[in-house]
C-alpha cells in the first residue's frame, strides 16, 4: 500500500494527483502533435475541477499556467499564451509596511478620523455644517456599539473637537440622534439581514423540489 507520505509533493494540491500524473505523462510524450493534444485535454478537465476559477479574469489563461507550474516548467507545449518564466515564481513577495499613525480613539476607528480631516477642508456653510453632524452622529454609533452604558451628546462633541482640533462643531440647538434611534437602527440592520437569509434559504429550498 502506497502512502501519500511516500509520494511526489503535489505542486498545485487543488488539482489533485491524478492531474498532476496526467501532466507528468503528457511531459513523457515524444510527439509534438500527440502532446499538444494531451495538454488541451488536460485543460479542459482543470476547468472542470475548479468552476471558482471562472469567475476569474483571463480563466483560461490561468489554466495553462498553472499547467506549467505544475509540470516544473518542463513540459514543450504549443500555448496559446506566453509561457510563464519560473525565474518569476522565486522571488518572494515584497514585505508590506504595517500602517503607521496612532488612533487616538480606538472605537472609532481611523476611517472617521480621515473623514473628519477632510470635513476640515470644507469651506465654511451648509455642506460642512451637515457633514459635521452626520460624523458627530456616526461617533455616537460607534460609541454605543462599543460601550452599551448612557451615551451624552457632549462626550461625544467633546470627542469630536478633539479629533478636529477644535474646528468642527455641531451647529444649532437640535440633539443628536437618540440611543434608541441608534438602538433601532441597529436592530432594523439586524432584522434586515436576518429576514433576507430566510428568503434566500427559503427560495434555495423552494427551487431545489421542483428537480
Amino acid at each position: 500500500m502506497e502512502y501519500n507520505t511516500q509520494l511526489d509533493r503535489l505542486i498545485i494540491p487543488e488539482y489533485g494527483r491524478n492531474i498532476q500524473g496526467m501532466i507528468e505523462y503528457c511531459c513523457s510524450i515524444k510527439e509534438r502533435e500527440e502532446r499538444n493534444l494531451c495538454a488541451r485535454a488536460i485543460i479542459q478537465i482543470m476547468g472542470q475541477l475548479n468552476p471558482p476559477l471562472r469567475d476569474v479574469a483571463d480563466f483560461n489563461h490561468k489554466l495553462w499556467d498553472h499547467l506549467f507550474i505544475i509540470s516544473q516548467f518542463k513540459l514543450d507545449v504549443d500555448s496559446p499564451y506566453a509561457v510563464p518564466n519560473a525565474e518569476s515564481f522565486k522571488e518572494k513577495p515584497k514585505i508590506l509596511d504595517y500602517p503607521k499613525g496612532r488612533i487616538k480613539y480606538k472605537h472609532y476607528g481611523k476611517t472617521i478620523e480621515e473623514i473628519i480631516k477632510k470635513a476640515r477642508e470644507l469651506p465654511e456653510g451648509a455642506e460642512r455644517n451637515e457633514l459635521t453632524r452626520q460624523i458627530a452622529n456616526h461617533l455616537k454609533k460607534s460609541y454605543f456599539n462599543w460601550n452599551k452604558d448612557t451615551i451624552t451628546d457632549d462626550i461625544i462633541l467633546k470627542n469630536l473637537s478633539e479629533l478636529s482640533n477644535g474646528e468642527l462643531k455641531v451647529e444649532g440647538t437640535a440633539p443628536l440622534s437618540s440611543h434608541q434611534d441608534l438602538r433601532g437602527a441597529t436592530t432594523a440592520k439586524k432584522f434586515f439581514h436576518k429576514n433576507n437569509k430566510h428568503k434566500n434559504n427559503h427560495h434555495k429550498h423552494k427551487n431545489s423540489r421542483k428537480f
